[in-house]
């Protein structure tokens, strides 16, 4: 049988290793989180700040891939900053005038080598009663969607 002597020493030069290891993790995974394709950058500071997470999580994971996607390698060579200012869903209930739809709307600046060019997109929800029940991925979904119809115009635009 083994018998551990733990003295302050050791303990606390367990407990720094086992806080190095973990800035470490931190690190390499916020890295990996800023490693963009192509390019591209997306700053969603804006939306963290007025919509908090997960929306702006979502745009922030999803949105540079989709740009990569509708830009087919076309990124000019200063690079691409996209920021996100706004994102807004409308009712989850469809509670629009005459319809049982909403529009939801994002909004921001492509920023391409120091220009700045306002970008918007705009998609259309129509509400379901299961989506009553499962409101978390709904509203996923919307914001994809979002992010989709704004990397098609982003892509598109006569400004690359």
């Amino acid at each position: 049988m083994f018998e551990i002597n733990l003295t302050r020493r050791t303990a606390l030069a367990s407990f720094g290793g086992f806080v190095l290891l973990q800035a470490l993790v931190l690190q390499s995974s916020f890295a990996r989180r800023l490693a963009q394709p192509g390019g591209i950058r997306v700053d969603v500071t804006p939306l963290r700040e007025s919509a908090g997470d997960p929306t702006a999580a979502w745009v922030e994971r999803e949105l540079p891939a989709a740009l990569a996607q509708s830009m087919a390698g076309r990124v000019p060579s200063g690079g691409l900053i996209v920021r996100i200012d706004t994102l807004t869903l409308g009712p989850n209930n469809g509670a629009a005038i005459h319809s049982n739809q909403s529009w939801d709307n994002i909004g921001g600046v492509a920023i391409v080598n120091g220009a700045q060019i306002p970008v918007r997109a705009t998609s259309t929800y129509l509400s379901s009663p299961i989506d009553q029940t499962m409101i978390e991925q709904s509203n996923h979904d919307r914001v994809s969607q979002l992010v989709q119809a704004l990397a098609y115009w982003i892509g598109h635009g006569a400004f690359f």
